[in-house]
């Protein structure tokens, strides 16, 4: 694979994440599921599977006569996901290595698309979603999640960055809103639109929460890969004040509010 600077760094986050199974983690994807009424004997791709969270429930319920292809870049978690599918003796999988925006599947081929939290990752989502929706066959489903664009504390990261004259993008934008995410699912021909809104969010203590962001960005065209670790340490020192002006008797609230998105060809 031929990646850019900015696909190797979300490889490089996600190879990092050694605990990403975990309780949140099944919360924020299995949802999909639900949403599109899987059938056995169907056809299912999953985009960026990561660990084949949503890879492996579906396969489960597609069964034998069913077929699940998981694609993602990421070699460590790929290998997570091997393990666990050959633990659970499933043989309706396959797990292919490969960059989700290059490769290529013939029309009409998948009753059911998913991509659990990480479409905002990509470089050009709606280039994304129309081939995705080549792919489905007709009356096929897509299914996404995704975040409000003020999850994660991402207002006050903008804002520290904004004091210091960088316009930071902020990657949940394009997908951010309800309305957001209906308006470019029927641009592009989709209907049926469904879309289920969820708080994941909670109290971290002001440790937590001053911790939370550590100078790293994640998006196509980031301002923060050109400074300094000074520059990078000054960003992170104004967060952190910021973030001790929004502690509560309850601690630091990290809002999480995320879009379960389902639409049909």
């Amino acid at each position: 694979m031929d990646l850019n600077e900015y696909k190797q760094e979300v490889i490089a986050f996600y190879e990092a994440r050694t605990n990403y199974d975990n309780d949140f983690t099944y919360r924020r994807a299995l949802p999909l599921i639900e949403l599109v009424h899987l059938q056995p004997g169907q056809q299912v791709l999953d985009i960026a599977t990561g660990t084949g969270i949503v890879a492996i429930a579906a396969s489960q319920i597609v069964g034998s006569e069913g077929k699940v292809i998981g694609v993602d870049f990421t070699p460590g978690m790929l290998n997570q996901a091997r393990q666990k599918i050959a633990a659970a003796g499933l043989h309706n999988i396959e797990m292919i290595e490969a960059d989700a925006e290059t490769i290529t599947f013939e029309d009409e081929r998948f009753d059911v698309i998913f991509c659990a939290t990480a479409i905002v990752l990509l470089s050009d989502i709606p280039a994304a979603l129309r081939h995705w929706y080549r792919w489905l066959k007709q009356g096929g489903r897509v299914a996404f999640s995704c975040w409000s664009k003020t999850s994660f504390f991402t207002p006050i990261i903008t804002k520290v960055c904004g004091k210091y004259g960088f316009d930071l993008p902020n990657l949940h934008e394009p997908l951010g809103s309800p309305e957001k995410c209906y308006t470019l699912l029927e641009e592009i021909g989709f209907k049926d639109i469904e879309i289920k809104t969820e708080q994941f969010g909670s109290y971290l203590s002001l440790d937590e929460a001053k911790n939370f962001w550590q100078g790293k960005w994640l998006h196509p065209n980031n301002p923060l890969r050109q400074l300094s670790s000074q520059e990078i340490d000054q960003l992170i020192a104004e967060y952190r004040s910021e973030v001790e002006t929004l502690v509560t008797d309850q601690g630091v609230w990290s809002e999480k509010t995320t879009f379960f998105v389902s639409g049909k060809k």
